[in-house]
């Protein structure tokens, strides 16, 4: 019981202090979730656009800046619905946005570049 008394008196206050030092630098642990390492890896590379996706961009307006800053960087993969594992280039499908989504875009991270496939609103 002495050992565990010792234990908590160093682990608690580390721990608090660990979380002070790491919440003012700005580090989170977000990053290493399977949803933002795919979209850090999608913005990362260049993006080619398909015709049907040209098509669905300027039906519904949108722009490249707003692709790439708001429904991409802020959407949700739907892993349930995407391919991760194919071969060489898996599929994803993005949500945009996370609660109650309006878009919805497939689109193919290959190694050298990102293929998007098709947009849709859902509502």
């Amino acid at each position: 019981m002495k050992k565990l008394k010792f234990y908590l008196i160093g682990l608690v206050p580390g721990l608090i202090i660990v979380f002070f030092i790491l919440n003012k630098k700005g580090v989170s642990c977000s990053g290493y979730l399977p949803n933002s390492r795919v979209i850090a890896e999608t913005l990362s590379k260049d993006f080619k656009y398909s015709e049907n996706f040209k098509t669905g961009m300027n039906t519904y307006k949108i722009d490249e800046k707003f692709l790439k800053d708001s429904i991409i960087t802020n959407g949700k993969i739907d892993f349930d619905r995407s391919h991760a594992q194919k071969k060489p280039c898996p599929d994803y499908l993005l949500t945009y946005p996370k609660e109650n989504p309006v878009y919805e875009i497939i689109f193919e991270k290959c190694e050298e570049h990102v293929t998007l496939n098709s947009l849709k609103k859902i509502k």
